[in-house]
């Protein structure tokens, strides 16, 4: 029998490794979900009123708007949203004046055949349902941010009286944590102002797990603010996609208390760096395209030896998920991590390039063998050294350990946040 089970898609890679090999495994503690978790999300409404409590003098909003994740986040909008959309109603607030906005950031508008993804079809079938376009020509001017940066925002989620986001606190390669405003910060923003936010992720303190001297992060506080968003309800979920917190409230105040909780659960400390990774971003949807997947690698170079190698599993059936990272990776000149490096150094961030920098960035450091269901060329043309299978990546990998390797596995390294004891 297999002794490991990788995460791969909607299936698992299954292998086995040398009993001298001993290999650590790095993931999430193992927390129970909320034993009902309804009543989890009800609790955390409850604690903190989305209009205010019966007795109180609250002016009632006119209109609501909620952003909601696309298909790339799993975030269990089926737990979440009927309980605050019952709080709302029983408010006052009928269902027509009520809208949910897919959160898509720059990624392509989700048609809406493919609502029922993400949103219970009780709820399509109730309340109106949009998707977000980072491109659209009628997205609000709200101003510039202390950084110069100018932000445009969806022009139906800021005429609502009252604005709401729903998600997930989770670790962010740069942004430090997902969650809070971000949702609609980033989520229902235009294309400039993402791209001049991301391009904050070389800056120091735009890293894993870091919040308050994050600048990618803190700017997306500001945005929430030019926003005005009024409301968040966050999860915190454990390896198995189950809510174990569910936090609501002031935005800010939500990540204030929902970080310390999700540390506790994905941060994993080591005691050394390692020679072998063999890593998956967690399965679907982690691993939906690269531009998922690549958080994966990105979080465990963190602990690599320089030069060790790191084996990534990950499906990627709707392949890298960038039209402009493809284009950047189809440059002829591309051969390398080195002439990937030079190039997006020459040209500054571009969004969807950027994905190429941050493979290379890694990449060039270790030795990057990658499992994945994008077609071979098109998976060497991203220098993502694609391999048959878990046998042959393990094979190739062995060449170059030492005799007694130091060997990991991560088999959600896209909710894992790996650190060095010191």
């Amino acid at each position: 029998m297999p002794d490991f089970r990788l995460p791969y898609g909607k299936t698992h890679l299954e292998f086995s490794l040398p009993d001298a090999w001993a290999p650590e495994l790095i993931a999430p503690r193992d927390v129970p979900g909320a034993a009902d978790p309804l009543a989890e999300v009800m609790h955390a409404l409850e604690a903190s009123p989305v209009i205010g409590r019966p007795s109180s003098v609250v002016r009632l909003p006119s209109s609501v708007a909620i952003a909601v994740n696309d298909k790339t986040r799993p975030v269990p909008h089926h737990l979440l949203l009927p309980p605050l959309l019952r709080k709302l109603e029983a408010a006052g607030i009928a269902p027509e004046r009520i809208t949910l906005i897919i959160a898509t950031g720059t990624h392509a508008p989700m048609p809406p055949e493919e609502f029922g993804l993400v949103i219970p079809a009780e709820i399509l079938q109730r309340y109106a349902v949009i998707s977000h376009d980072c491109d659209a020509a009628d997205l609000v001017p709200l101003g510039k941010t202390q950084r110069g940066v100018e932000v445009r925002a969806n022009r139906r989620y800021m005429a609502a009286d009252l604005r709401i986001v729903v998600g997930n606190i989770e670790p962010h390669q740069f942004m430090g944590w997902s969650g809070g405003v971000k949702s609609a910060a980033v989520g229902l923003t235009a294309r400039e102002t993402i791209n001049a936010n991301h391009a904050l992720m070389t800056e120091p303190g735009a890293e894993l797990g870091h919040y308050d001297d994050n600048p990618a992060r803190q700017e997306v506080e500001e945005i929430g603010r030019l926003m005005d968003i009024g409301y968040a309800l966050n999860a915190i979920l454990n390896e198995h996609k189950q809510i174990v917190h569910a936090l609501a409230g002031d935005p800010v105040a939500v990540m204030r208390d929902g970080i310390p909780l999700a540390r506790g659960i994905c941060q994993m400390e080591v005691a050394a760096p390692f020679d072998l990774l063999i890593i998956s971003p967690g399965g679907h949807p982690k691993d939906i395209n690269l531009y998922q997947a690549q958080k994966a690698l990105g979080h465990a170079t963190l602990v690599m030896q320089p030069g060790g190698s790191v084996i990534l599993a990950a499906a990627c059936p709707d392949g890298t998920g960038s039209p402009g990272y493809d284009r950047f990776m189809a440059d002829p000149a591309m051969v390398s991590y080195e002439a990937v490096l030079a190039r997006y150094k020459r040209e500054g961030y571009r969004l969807g390039p950027h994905k190429a920098w941050q493979i290379a960035r890694d990449a060039s450091r270790i030795r990057l063998l990658t499992i994945t269901d994008i077609p071979t060329e098109h998976a060497r043309r991203l220098l993502l050294n694609p391999v048959a299978g878990i046998d042959e990546a393990l094979a190739a990998a062995r060449a170059g350990l030492p005799r007694q390797p130091h060997v990991g596995i991560m088999p959600i390294a896209n909710a894992t946040i790996p650190a060095l004891r010191s």
